[in-house]
């Protein structure tokens, strides 16, 4: 017979993966919960940056650069970026800094956070201008639309995911300054799966 592997053994795999990968976000196991703190999301953050998406049907392209993403109390990030924005193939214009507020929705199948609802709360114009105008604001909030629907604030690592395979998201969300998803059993129980 077989013998299954225990919790600490899971424990120290999550810990020989972070390691093994220290480029990639680490996560912390308790119980039925995983969550992951501000620096380490905001790790994984700065390594998909700089994002350069089509806007306006492909008329435009903006570029997002240099991310910084806080998590404070309460159930909002913030995450402030450099845009810039190109036409009919030029080169990228700097339109300034946007700092933003969002929500957070988990996908489970993806098992990684995206911004949910997010706004623009502040942009300051890198010619040192008065904000944005009515055509600006509509073109980076369709830019924050699309990036939000596509691209994630964070995944969990796909060796860790892996073996949470078949596991039920219960909840996620922001608790005490992390992200946090809860499942339907303790995230050890996965590891002693046959």
């Amino acid at each position: 017979m077989r013998s299954r592997p225990s919790l600490p053994w899971f424990l120290c795999a999550c810990l020989a993966l972070a390691c093994v990968l220290p480029a990639a976000a680490a996560p912390q196991v308790d119980g039925r919960r995983v969550s992951v703190g501000a620096e380490d999301a905001r790790l994984f953050l700065e390594g998909r940056f700089p994002v350069t998406q089509d806007a306006l049907g492909g008329l435009v392209e903006v570029t997002a650069s240099r991310p910084q993403l806080e998590i404070p109390p309460g159930s909002r990030v913030r995450l402030s970026l450099d845009l810039a924005l190109a036409t009919m193939g030029g080169a990228p214009v700097p339109m300034g800094r946007a700092d933003l507020s969002s929500a957070l929705r988990y996908d489970a199948a993806r098992q990684a956070f995206f911004l949910d609802q997010p706004r623009v709360e502040a942009f300051h114009p890198a010619n040192g201008g008065e904000g944005l105008d009515a055509k600006t604001q509509a073109l980076v909030n369709a830019w924050l639309a699309d990036y939000a629907r596509s691209e994630p604030v964070y995944r969990i690592e796909p060796a860790i995911a892996a073996l949470l395979g078949g596991m039920q998201v219960e909840s996620a969300g922001i608790e005490d300054g992390r992200l946090v998803v809860t499942f339907d059993r303790e995230v050890g129980m996965a590891a002693q799966a046959p």
